[in-house]
Order: structure tokens, then C-alpha cells, then sequence
């Protein structure tokens, strides 16, 4: 007797179907799984055999073997407990012929037949769907996920024997239709910080505007409690929003993480996720902060794909742990290297650094900065050259006056500043319709020539600049496309003059010489 039930398993970002075939014959008894399973996979077998016990299918004194194929990929997790059980109760005859035809089975199994939620339930829907797959039954818990790919129908389950009443023909959709309606009303509003509770430092949200608009690297150096990390934390209020795509990426790397919570927009009842915006302290690792282990698992960076990762003290991290972002901040991606294969994370995200220009630091007020220029140097020098040279945008942030600190509410709000810069991300999408590109910052050197031309007097303005401020060639090219956005936002088609003014201001490190 012998049955095939189709799943699915995680490696990196990317979902690949599983075959779990399941073949009962006579002799003696015995439960193996093949196929490359992990420790809970194998694990497995005693979940099953007690879960079905107990939902009253007797396990036959028989010979049980499991293969998951294709038999070269590692598997892991504990999403193969369902597949298997329906498996083994397909061989014997338990089921309908054909019930669980072009049908994905995910789900954990408890003893008691009860089914637990798992990890990366949507990119593998996702991935079924592109296949052609018809139906989904996953864990109750996880079936909003499920819901939210379309070309495929996705049914919840809470245990083996409701699992049973769908394959033999039970229509439970309507239940996964009402729980996701039961979270949406459940939608509470969420305050959002405001660009309009910060006074004065209209030089910073310039920089914050102009960093937005293109998704630029921002680094802002200042002196302690001049604005810094208050700014940072109110960049993703004037981002541009996910799109669908954007929005299904990122939910995908939550959910491979066990951290993709729903939270539903009243509105049009969709799934609403906001761009994330990553904090991380400075004793944080490298494998924290770019992602890894045994069996891989996204780190920071992936977690802020599509959205802001900030990073205060910028100085205090460790070094070699600032590093490792080099190539993510290149490539925006991650690869992580195991024997059990090569797993890429997406990494595109907009790296916002803060700091103080010395140890104490009020450098270069030497009324009140103690630090001798030794300390000053051997301190700027913990962030390297490399990671410098890949922010777009460095601006100082200098003390806040009295009167700004007295005058409220007369610069602009994040709602003003996010409708300049959304007007500024129309320009830039209709300029990479037919690209993969999606802001400025996406652009290579190749791009920067086709999107970013520069007429006779600004070629000459920037050949004296790249001389005299010795930009190297990634400075150079960062600083046109940093150009091309503030012509974006003052709504110039032509890049001039006093865009790459602004631009190469911006790149103006001299606290570093």
C-alpha cells in the first residue's frame, strides 16, 4: 500500500514542494523516514504514531517507511508531522482515493491530535500556488497566511480529525474566512511618531527627506541630545508604503522567522504591515546581526528588508561586526554557506547610523569636550573607511537653540514630508518601469550613466569636486545618485548644478580627517 501527500519545506528565502511517500507492507514493525529529515523530522515518528492512536486509527503491526523527496534537500522542522499522518492513514486505506489530490499539507502535530503552528507557511503556499496547487489545508493558527496568496485555497485546521472531515469532502473555509475577519476586527490604531514633535534641525530633516525619497544610507553625527535618534526613529513615518510585492516579501521573512503577527488595515481588510525599522544594540553579534546557525535562520538585516535599520553609537559595535554589512550593503542580499547547502536572505534595507563626533561628545566645542586628539582619532577610526564610503548621506546635527526648543509646531509634519516624498518616488518608478530598480539607491554604476546624465557644465563641476574632495569611484557615483533624487524631489527632470552642490555636501566627512 503506498500513498503521496504533498508538502513543503524552507531553504533560505525560497520554498521547494515535498514529496511524502509512504509505503506499508508486511513484516516486521518498524517507522523510518528518508529523505535527508533532521532531528525533528525524525523525531516525527513518535508524534504520528501517538497523535493517530489517539484520534482513534490504530497503527497495524507493520513495516512503515517514509521517504521525502527529492532526497538531496535537507529538511527540517516540525511542518511534516500532518503530511506523514495522512500519509500513513492514505496507505491504509483510511481516506478517500484521490482526497488529498493536488492538496499541500503543513502542520505540527501534538499528542493529542491537536495541530500547532509552524514557521514559513507563506512562502510555501506562495510557492504552491506557482505550481498549480488547488488547496492548502495548514494549521488553524496559520491559515491567514494562506489566505493571503491568491490562485490557491487555503483551509485551517485544529486537529487530526477535523483534518480527516475536510479530505473526505467537509467544507471548512468559511472558518478560516471568519477567523481572519475576527483579527480584523480586532485592529486597534497605532500612534506614529511625527517629524512636527521635533524643533528646529531643519538642515536634518532635509537629509531625512532627501535620504527617504531615494532610500539613501543616512549616517548623522552630533553631539548627545541634539536630535539624532529622534530623527531616525521617525524616518519610516514618511517612507513611500509597501507595495503587494514588497508586502508579501517581507511578510515572508517574518513568517520564516515565527514573527509575522497579522495585523489588518480596516479599510480594504487587506494585510498591513508597515516598513520595518530594526534597532539593535551595539553588543549585538555578527551572526545576530547578518543571520546563521546550524540550520540558517534570517538575521537583522533580512528582518529589515525593504525598511530602516538603524544603528546608534555607530562607533561602540564592534568593528568586524560592522564590516560584515559591506557585502550585504553592495549585493542587498545575504549568503550563509553550510554543508547542507547555500541559503540566501534578502537584505535590501536603508542603513541609518547616528553618533557623537568624539568619546564624551561635544568635539569640536572645546569649552566643554575633554577628549584629548588622540582619543577623538582612535575613536572615528572604529568605523572604517569601507562603511563610510558606503553612506550616502552624512550630515552633522548641531546643538537645538533655545528658541526652537520654545516654538512649536511650525516645521513641517511627517504627513507634508512623506507627500514630497511619495510625489518624489513617482518620478522615480516611472523612470524604472521596466526595470527591477525601485528607488535611486537600487542603481549600479551601468544605471547611473543611463538615469543620471550630467550635461557639459555639470560633468566639469563634478570632474573639479571628485579632484579636490578625492571621491573615489563608488563616492562619485553615490553622489550623483544622491543628485538625482533632490532633482526628483524639486521636480527636475535635468540634474543641475545646485543638486550636485547639495549632493556632495552631503558627503562632506571632514569630522572623519
Amino acid at each position: 500500500m503506498f500513498s503521496t501527500i504533498t508538502s513543503g519545506t524552507i531553504c533560505g528565502i525560497r520554498s521547494c514542494m515535498v514529496q511524502v511517500e509512504v509505503d506499508i507492507s508486511q513484516g516486521l514493525p518498524c517507522f523510518q523516514i528518508v529523505g535527508l529529515p533532521g532531528s525533528e523530522v525524525r523525531e516525527a515518528r513518535e508524534r504520528v504514531k501517538v497523535a493517530l492512536r489517539n484520534a482513534g486509527i490504530a497503527l497495524p503491526p507493520v513495516c512503515v517507511n517514509v521517504n521525502l523527496s527529492p532526497a538531496d534537500i535537507h529538511k527540517s522542522g516540525t511542518m511534516f508531522d500532518l503530511p506523514v499522518a495522512v500519509g500513513i492513514m492514505a496507505a491504509l486505506s483510511r481516506l478517500p482515493q484521490g482526497a488529498a489530490e493536488s492538496t499541500l499539507l503543513i502542520g505540527e502535530l501534538g499528542l493529542s491530535g491537536e495541530i500547532k503552528p509552524v514557521k514559513g507557511v507563506l512562502p510555501i503556499v506562495r510557492e504552491a500556488a506557482r505550481l498549480g496547487v488547488k488547496r492548502c489545508i495548514l494549521p488553524a493558527e496559520n491559515a491567514w497566511e494562506g489566505a493571503l496568496v491568491e490562485g490557491t485555497d487555503s483551509v485551517g485546521v485544529s486537529s487530526l480529525q477535523e483534518t480527516i472531515e475536510v479530505l473526505n469532502g467537509a467544507d471548512r473555509r468559511d472558518t478560516v474566512l471568519m477567523r481572519i475577519a475576527e483579527r480584523e476586527a480586532a485592529e486597534e490604531s497605532r500612534s506614529r511618531e511625527d517629524f512636527a514633535d521635533m524643533s528646529g534641525q531643519e538642515s536634518l530633516k532635509r537629509a531625512a527627506k532627501v535620504a527617504a525619497a531615494g532610500f539613501h544610507n543616512l549616517l548623522i553625527v552630533g553631539a548627545p541630545g541634539s536630535g539624532k535618534t529622534m530623527l531616525a526613529r521617525r524616518i519610516p513615518t514618511i517612507l513611500p508604503p509597501l507595495s503587494a510585492e514588497e508586502t508579501l516579501e517581507v511578510a515572508s521573512v517574518y513568517s520564516i522567522s515565527g514573527l509575522l503577527k497579522p495585523r489588518f488595515s480596516a479599510a480594504d481588510h487587506r494585510l498591513a504591515i508597515d516598513r520595518p525599522f530594526l534597532h539593535p544594540h551595539h553588543t549585538v553579534t555578527g551572526q545576530a546581526l547578518v543571520g546563521g546557525g546550524r540550520v540558517p535562520t534570517p538575521g537583522i538585516v533580512s528582518l529589515a528588508h525593504r525598511g530602516v535599520l538603524f544603528l546608534d553609537e555607530l562607533p561602540e559595535f564592534k568593528r568586524e561586526t560592522l564590516d560584515i554589512l559591506r557585502q550585504p550593503l553592495e549585493d542587498r542580499k545575504v549568503q550563509i554557506a553550510r554543508s547542507s547547502g547555500t541559503y540566501d536572505y534578502p537584505a535590501d534595507f536603508m542603513l541609518v547610523g547616528a553618533m557623537n563626533p568624539c568619546p564624551c561628545g561635544y568635539y569640536p566645542d572645546m569649552g566643554r569636550c575633554r577628549c584629548t586628539p588622540g582619543e577623538v582619532r582612535r575613536y572615528l577610526r572604529r568605523v572604517s573607511g569601507p562603511i563610510l564610503d558606503r553612506m550616502d548621506i552624512c550630515v552633522e546635527a548641531q546643538p537645538v537653540a533655545f528658541q526652537d526648543i520654545v516654538r512649536q509646531g511650525t516645521g513641517e509634519t511627517s504627513a507634508q514630508m512623506r507627500e514630497q516624498v511619495m510625489r518624489a518616488r513617482k518620478r522615480q518608478s516611472e523612470r524604472f518601469s521596466d526595470t527591477e530598480l525601485r528607488f535611486n539607491a537600487d542603481m549600479k554604476a551601468a544605471d547611473v550613466d543611463r538615469y543620471c546624465p550630467l550635461d557639459g557644465r555639470e560633468k566639469r563641476f563634478m570632474e573639479k569636486l571628485f579632484t579636490s574632495m578625492q571621491l573615489s569611484a563608488r563616492g562619485y557615483h553615490r553622489a550623483v545618485k544622491v543628485a538625482r533624487t533632490i532633482a526628483d524631489l524639486e521636480g527636475s527632470e535635468r540634474i543641475r548644478e545646485e543638486h550636485l552642490a547639495e549632493a556632495v555636501c552631503y558627503r562632506n566627512t571632514e569630522v572623519f580627517q
